[in-house]
């Protein structure tokens, strides 16, 4: 599966992967194809992970008794970026089969270079049911994400990246069983094997570093109009080995595509290689990373808990 164009790689500080995250039909047939359009127009690798199964975006409604959803809910104007129709899948509208819907689409990413891989089956139900589950329950959508990635693409998946970062060791421990190559599951400092046990994973972590644009606006005064100057001034430094952004395409791939476009340009601007998990991974084969576990916590402006990288061992 096509894992980016190659790039000269300089520095692994001054790489910046790029994460997009596809929850929804909507998403996959308006955003994907507006992010791949502007991500070739600025010269930036990137990629994407699809939700393949169906879409219950309706059901995350029951979050409502979660600490910070509603919060959340009314700082990044969700009906705006989701619509009405998307928040209804699940409940009052069927869940329609994402990966059915849009295989020509999901082909045109990786025909058009762009590394692509397993984000999930369900986002919802992986979301809200993976901690609650026995851990056959997570193995089973796993299985079911993998079958239809390799009937659309012809092959294997090779990189993953779990919806709401909700991880278990089990699930882990299946990505290294399946022979997945790198994943970014989790929020961290910098790329790490996760421990499964006492024994480092084969299956690297490249985490999210850097907050998304959903957990930075409507907090500290931050609005769209300066969410890219924030984020900005938090890659300014050297990072230890690189960063890695999470985008989403029903938000930048729609109406913070402007937001984007200025944050693409501001971190070429700081010297950033805008890159692909699959080129960060290459330019840590021969840097020493350190082994941790995954651990659950929590972040500002993000409600619920999720994956986090622990310290190392």
């Amino acid at each position: 599966m096509p894992s980016g164009e190659k790039v000269s790689i300089v520095s692994p500080m001054r790489l910046l992967a790029l994460k997009v995250d596809v929850d929804t039909l909507r998403g996959t047939r308006t955003g994907v194809p507006a992010l791949v359009e502007l991500l070739r127009a600025e010269q930036a690798q990137a990629t994407f992970l699809f939700s393949l199964g169906p879409d219950h975006t309706g059901r995350a409604l029951k979050r409502v008794f979660r600490p910070g959803f509603l919060g959340k809910v009314k700082r990044t104007s969700v009906l705006e970026h989701y619509g009405l129709r998307t928040l209804l899948y699940g409940t009052l509208l069927p869940g329609p089969d994402i990966g059915l819907k849009t295989a020509p689409i999901l082909r045109a990413v990786a025909a058009a270079g762009f590394e692509v891989g397993i984000h999930t089956w369900d986002h919802t139900a992986w979301q809200d049911n993976l901690h609650q589950r026995p851990p056959a329950w997570g193995r089973a959508q796993l299985g079911l994400a993998c079958a239809r990635f390799k009937k659309i693409f012809g092959e294997a998946p090779h990189v993953h990246g779990a919806a709401g970062w909700q991880m278990t060791e089990d699930a882990l421990r299946w990505l290294d069983e399946q022979h997945f190559k790198w994943a970014s599951d989790g929020r961290g400092q910098g790329p790490f094997r996760p421990l499964l046990g006492d024994h480092p994973a084969r299956c690297l972590q490249l985490p999210t570093t850097l907050p998304t644009l959903d957990e930075l606006i409507g907090l500290e005064g931050v609005d769209v109009s300066t969410v890219a100057s924030k984020l900005l001034a938090l890659t300014q430094e050297d990072p230890p080995l690189g960063h890695v952004f999470t985008l989403h395409a029903e938000l930048e791939g729609q109406r913070l595509r402007p937001v984007f476009q200025e944050l693409l340009r501001g971190w070429k601007t700081q010297g950033y290689q805008l890159v692909s998990l699959a080129q960060m991974a290459s330019a840590m084969e021969f840097h020493p990373l350190p082994s941790c576990p995954m651990i659950q916590g929590s972040l500002p402006g993000r409600s619920g808990t999720l994956a986090l990288q622990g310290t190392a061992r």
